[in-house]
């Protein structure tokens, strides 16, 4: 079944789930940014906002509008709350001769995600499938996941760097949410479109405040997320992809690239599927405790490849081939699948607006077969 429900009753369904004891992380701001966080209202919301994204440049700006998800993604994203950016693994602490280890009890909420993005989900899930599915399952990973509630919204308005299109992961969320609400504005009204994914989404239907939707209200939202399917900010060939860039390896196109490159990881910390980690032991000055912390890690840091004697990758050219490569190519060698989800995040958030799609097309046309992408405004 799928419920209209009015703009004005959007509380309802913030305040169904914290009756189910959830606590709501959504999007909000805070100084001028777009960030994750918890709300608890609807007032909290970036109401009126929308963005615009190009290639190292984000910008929120009013839209005189009152939407309440009238932006794509930002910097954040929801992997900070399933496999955090520092975590303490455990402690050791002097007792008498010796030391005692103090294992972390890490408390584990109940939360629900509002206004994850049909990437954002594929995102979640190429997660799962690495930390839960794989041979070495992350247990704390596995707590946090299993209390995780998720709302999707699903865009009718696409950014100026996703191509969420070309890698298949939206813009509609089809799987992997317990709700999905897509946002109207039309002659009727204000109103939302809300379908269940789970048993759990469908016993909070129940409690909000909905009604039954006719075929005008669902075609209307069929209507707008083809229209945004047409209009991705960015497209990406991926046919042949793996085998394009391994053919690649020597390209000179990496030269070309790396005199731009800071090495600065913008693209790995705010990429959602990006896992790499550093494994640091601290100890205090008195020598009395001791910590094993879990960071998350860069491969654009000289020392995340190094082994005893030097690093593998000491060119910035070395270490944005191994992203880019890894990303698009031998992520699919390890894992069955791509590594990114086409959110456009390492697009916007490059300093000096690198475009992974940019870089694609350059290496296909390099061999001279390739593809020339239509213009985006097409």
């Amino acid at each position: 079944m799928i419920l209209v429900l009015e703009s004005g009753n959007l509380q309802s369904l913030f305040d169904t789930l914290i009756s189910e004891k959830y606590q709501i992380i959504g999007p909000t701001l805070d100084n001028s940014a777009l960030i994750y966080d918890e709300i608890t209202n609807v007032d909290d919301l970036p109401v009126g906002y929308t963005d615009e994204q190009d290639g190292g440049r984000y910008r929120l700006v009013k839209s005189g509008g009152k939407k309440y998800f009238d932006y794509v993604v930002g910097q954040h994203t929801w992997k900070r709350y399933l496999y955090p950016p520092e975590k303490k693994l455990f402690e050791l602490k002097r007792k008498g001769d010796g030391f005692e280890i103090v294992e972390n009890k890490q408390e584990i909420h109940k939360r629900a995600f509002i206004g994850v993005r049909a990437c954002e989900i594929e995102a979640i899930r190429i997660q799962d499938e690495i930390l839960l599915e794989g041979p070495y399952k992350d247990a704390d990973y596995e707590r946090c996941r299993q209390n995780i509630f998720i709302v999707a919204v699903n865009c009718v308005r696409p950014g100026g760097t996703c191509f969420c299109v070309s890698m298949g992961t939206g813009p509609r969320a089809t799987k992997g949410f317990d709700l999905a609400i897509t946002e109207i504005v039309d002659n009727s009204g204000h109103y939302f479109l809300i379908e269940s994914g789970t048993k759990a989404g469908e016993k909070i239907m129940k409690e909000i405040k909905g009604k039954e939707a006719d075929q005008n209200a669902i075609e209307t939202a069929d209507r707008l997320m083809k229209e945004a399917e047409n209009k991705m900010g960015r497209r990406l060939d991926t046919d042949d992809i793996k085998e394009l860039l391994y053919r690649n390896f020597e390209s000179s196109r990496w030269e070309v690239v790396a005199q731009r490159c800071l090495n600065c990881g913008n693209c790995t910390l705010v990429c959602p599927t990006c896992f790499c980690i550093n494994i640091e032991d601290i100890s205090g000055l008195e020598v009395n405790s001791a910590k094993r912390v879990r960071k998350w890690d860069s491969c654009f840091t000289l020392d995340h490849s190094y082994i005893y004697g030097g690093s593998v990758r000491t060119s910035a050219k070395a270490r944005y081939r191994q992203w880019l490569t890894h990303k698009l190519a031998s992520w699919i060698d390890q894992f069955g699948m791509s590594g990114c989800v086409g959110c456009g995040r390492c697009i916007t958030w490059c300093p000096v607006g690198i475009d992974i799609t940019e870089e694609v097309q350059a290496i296909r046309e390099s061999e001279g077969k390739g593809k020339i992408m239509a213009d985006k405004e097409e």
